[in-house]
């Protein structure tokens, strides 16, 4: 039999978190010059699956990629616009601002646009590729992934190097900061003759949307805030921590599930067996690519095992298989469904990210912040991710150069703006608690918790409805968003079959 050795994306795995710097602050609402005018023809836009396409107009705009060298390097940006379907549309749009750091809007949306699809009626969904994603400069960095899965410090170190040497022949990977990108969505808001616009950002992309509405408030009409990070917080020391809490809940769920916790018993129980497994010896699996039929072989070890925890936890349709694949393996030996789980969620999450940028956002936004006393490494060490992220992290941003950061960039957010915050009971990465820290500041706000749920709001039931009716009012007065009170996380699969009848 030929079997196809399958290669665990570390970075992948550890990186996405997802008045240090060396660089002048981005200046004041002066937008940098940009070359030729915004011309959008026919296009269409394709998810990294290539399950689905959407017809839009896209073109191209030149800007600096310093902009305090506005005749040096120039740049393209990639910006597509979905047309409303009115005639008689808003003249706001939505721009929409996508996660990672490092996913394109135009891969986000081409994903999930049947999400958007009622506010599309009646308003243009714009997508502004942000600089050094998608078609937009990306920065892509290859890299040995099975090989930096043991990777040293000096290693990784090397790796880096590598990739900035690659990089440097067409980018200066210091102005991809979230400071420099505000500065292109408002050129490419002008550029198109939008006074005003509404912002969608999801997990990262609610940094820039905030940081857009401090830059620009009069610019924008609402906001949608997916997944909030809170300004001043430092991604990546806490994730690990919140990875673990997000994955008990799972599994007390499933221990308090009548049905579940019958077929299971305490799933809690087996996952910790399962760990202390695999930590010491990883085992080898043959299974059939989930996608293509086609065999494989892994020794699937901790990592491993980490890389499903952590993902799966994400959403709760991959959550309710989690106490299934984890009995399967641990109490039958059966390992081929958690390694099955494990390359459908990389194929789901590794192959949309410009790590380049995500490199160039952490390394100046959030790493140079980590404040070493308050971070347990004792406590980071007792979770399933370990303190593999922050290490990675802190390894890669010696050698990353860091780019410019606006010095209130890490300041409370105080805005009038109507927003509309949504959470998911149960995020692994950015727990509801955030939404209400940034909520302080908001003087026009309403929070939506979506009781259990993970990792983005976007595909949940009736939400698309709160999102288009919260746009048509331009307010939260009056916002009925009862219908977000009956949606519940997806039942445990109590077999290969499906959950029970």
């Amino acid at each position: 039999m030929n079997t196809r050795t399958f290669n665990i994306p570390w970075l992948r795995t550890v990186l996405v978190a997802t008045g240090l710097a060396c660089s002048a602050p981005v200046a004041g609402n002066s937008a940098p010059p940009v070359e030729g005018r915004l011309v959008l023809s026919a296009c269409t836009l394709e998810d990294p699956a290539r399950v689905s396409v959407v017809s839009a107009e896209c073109g191209t705009l030149k800007v600096p990629e310093n902009p305090a060298e506005p005749e040096g390097r120039r740049i393209a940006l990639h910006v597509a616009r979905v047309p409303a379907i009115s005639r008689r549309k808003a003249a706001d749009p939505l721009f929409i601002l996508a996660g990672g750091p490092g996913m394109a809007a135009s891969t986000m949306y081409a994903s999930v646009a049947p999400a958007f699809a009622r506010i599309r009626r009646d308003r243009d969904i714009v997508l502004l590729d942000q600089r050094g994603t998608g078609r937009s400069n990306a920065l892509n960095c290859p890299f040995d992934d099975e090989a930096l899965l043991s990777s040293s410090p000096a290693e990784l170190a090397s790796e880096t190097r590598e990739c900035l040497q690659a990089l440097s022949a067409r980018a200066d990977v210091a102005f991809y900061t979230t400071s420099v990108a505000v500065q292109d969505l408002d050129v490419v808001r002008a550029a198109l003759g939008y006074e005003q616009i509404n912002l969608y950002g999801g997990s990262y992309g609610t940094r820039v949307a905030e940081h857009y509405m401090r830059r620009f408030p009069h610019r924008v009409r609402a906001a949608i805030l997916d997944g909030v990070i809170v300004p001043g917080q430092a991604l990546g020391p806490a994730i690990a921590l919140d990875a673990e809490r997000a994955l008990d809940r799972v599994l007390t769920r499933c221990a308090q599930d009548k049905d579940c916790s019958e077929r299971f018993g305490d799933p809690r129980l087996t996952y910790q067996a399962l760990r202390d497994r695999l930590a010491r010896n990883s085992v080898p699996v043959e299974f059939a690519d989930p996608a293509t039929g086609e065999p494989m072989r892994l020794g699937f070890g901790a990592a491993h095992l980490a890389t499903v925890l952590r993902l799966s936890t994400y959403t709760s349709e991959q959550a309710s298989l989690l106490p299934l694949v984890l009995h399967l393996a641990q109490r039958l030996g059966n390992f081929q469904p958690l390694a099955g789980q494990f390359v459908q969620t990389l194929r789901t999450y590794g192959d949309v990210l410009a790590y380049g940028m995500h490199n160039s956002v952490v390394c100046t936004e959030d790493v140079p912040f980590y404040d070493p006393e308050a971070i347990d490494r004792k406590k980071l060490a007792s979770t399933f991710m370990g303190t593999a992220q922050v290490d990675a992290l802190q390894s890669l941003c010696e050698d990353w150069p860091r780019g410019p950061l606006d010095p209130d960039l890490r300041a409370p957010l105080k805005s009038d703006v109507p927003v509309l915050l949504l959470s998911g009971g149960n995020d692994p990465v950015t727990p509801a608690a955030n939404a209400e820290a940034l909520r302080k500041g908001l003087r026009n706000s309403v929070h939506v918790v979506l009781q259990d749920l993970g990792h983005g709001q976007i595909a949940a039931p009736c939400v698309d409805r709160v999102m288009a009716d919260f746009l048509e009012r331009g307010s939260v007065a009056g916002l009925d968003v009862s219908c977000t009170r009956r949606v519940r996380p997806a039942p445990f699969f109590l077999s290969l079959a499906g959950p029970a009848p």
